[in-house]
């Protein structure tokens, strides 16, 4: 039952909010750039590792967020198991230089999780977060902030950053062009509701032959008042719903340090989770029937006529409860399927033409696993689980 908090928090988070089918399969015919012929190799399968982390968090180094240093949110990440964290202040208040306030903050410390270095570029078209694994000159990137794309895009690749477009369907939505970015946040805070459209912008990005990975960021802006009396401020009920990891972005990388972190989502290896508890979507492809994976999500694979066997499992699942696994092939519904088993999980086969380029992607729902240290963010989630970046076939490797 849900209870008086509950059903305020449902009420606040909304004002506050920043078997197996078929479906009629919608085709459609995409030409790899003429001489190419995509077949690029995929990363080892056996030798990465699974970091959790939360990619858009506001402390109060932000003028928007209430009750949230920079200890407070390191300590919740620590405590679930974080391994790596971007807190991702709005620049604007501080004219750009978030190094002197946000990075220069004593808190901004962990002997545990990856602290990443970044701000949520704020913007008159919108925000996106600019990121790195050491610190950089965030100033100049939020000089040209109104500048034209091709400036903005030319000053990303001087600095070596990483950026990526945020709650692209929102009301500061990223208004800046996808040639930009390098991953999308396709999962913006803990109510999944308003991050469905997310996807049809994501789609249609994928559409036209961009790699663009998936990431998620809770967007979190509260934590916990110090004062046991303030359990019926709305910001207090924020924190109760939606706080670091609500959702959580997997990557797979090869070591734990930064700079492997930001090699898997720009290899686009990244998946989405509802928690730091939820099952972690695995998705690969096995190309020549031998039952061993040729590739994962992220990969560039050759297309050739074939028929491929896909396989999703899900990781980090505490328990044997079946999860529905829907699969999207070129923004269409291919079909949905059935994970089970422990961990569970779900194959299909499909055949990539040749000569054409296609992207497989899948979106999970289920049971919530419970978050005890952010108890009402199930009641929000819904039941999404997860999803994962897509496998990409025939893509023309220097887009």
């Amino acid at each position: 039952m849900i209870n008086v908090r509950h059903a305020a928090l449902l009420f606040f988070l909304t004002l506050c909010a920043c078997g197996r089918s078929e479906q009629s399969r919608q085709e459609e015919t995409h030409t790899p750039s003429p001489g190419t012929v995509p077949s690029e190799p995929p990363a080892s399968l056996t030798k990465g590792i699974w970091m959790k982390g939360d990619l858009h968090v506001h402390s109060r180094h932000s003028n928007d967020s209430t009750n949230n240093p920079v200890a407070k949110i390191v300590a919740l990440a620590e405590t679930v198991g974080m391994d790596y964290l971007l807190i991702s202040d709005h620049d604007n208040h501080v004219d750009g230089d978030v190094a002197s306030h946000t990075w220069a903050d004593p808190e901004f410390r962990s002997d545990s999780v990856l602290l990443l270095y970044g701000a949520e570029w704020t913007t008159q078209r919108g925000h996106g977060t600019a990121m790195s694994a050491r610190p950089y000159d965030h100033k100049r990137f939020y000089d040209v902030r109104d500048a034209r794309d091709a400036k903005v895009i030319a000053t990303k690749k001087a600095l070596g950053i990483f950026v990526a477009a945020n709650h692209p369907m929102a009301a500061d939505h990223f208004g800046f062009s996808y040639d930009l970015v390098d991953s999308m946040e396709v999962w913006s805070s803990a109510i999944w509701s308003s991050n469905t459209t997310a996807l049809t912008v994501w789609d249609d990005m994928l559409k036209s032959g961009r790699r663009i990975a998936a990431n998620g960021g809770s967007d979190s802006h509260h934590g916990y008042p110090d004062s046991p009396d303030a359990e019926l401020d709305p910001n207090n009920v924020q924190a109760g719903g939606n706080n670091v990891g609500t959702p959580t972005t997997w990557v797979y990388g090869s070591s734990h340090n930064s700079e492997a972190v930001f090699a898997a989502l720009k290899a686009g290896r990244s998946s989405v989770s509802a928690n730091p508890f939820s099952p972690r979507v695995e998705f690969t492809a096995d190309l020549d029937g031998d039952d061993t994976p040729d590739g994962m999500m992220g990969d560039n694979l050759a297309g050739r006529g074939l028929p491929v066997r896909f396989r999703v499992l899900l990781g980090n699942a505490n328990l044997p409860l079946p999860y529905q696994v829907k699969v999207i092939k070129d923004g269409a519904e291919l079909g949905t399927y059935t994970a089970s088993g422990f961990p569970p999980v779900a194959s299909f086969t499909d055949t990539p033409a040749a000569g054409s380029r296609s992207y497989y992607r899948v979106e999970v729902t289920g049971t919530i696993t419970p978050y005890p240290q952010v108890p009402a963010s199930a009641l929000l989630s819904g039941n999404m689980v997860g999803l994962s970046s897509p496998i990409y076939f025939n893509f023309d490797p220097s887009f």
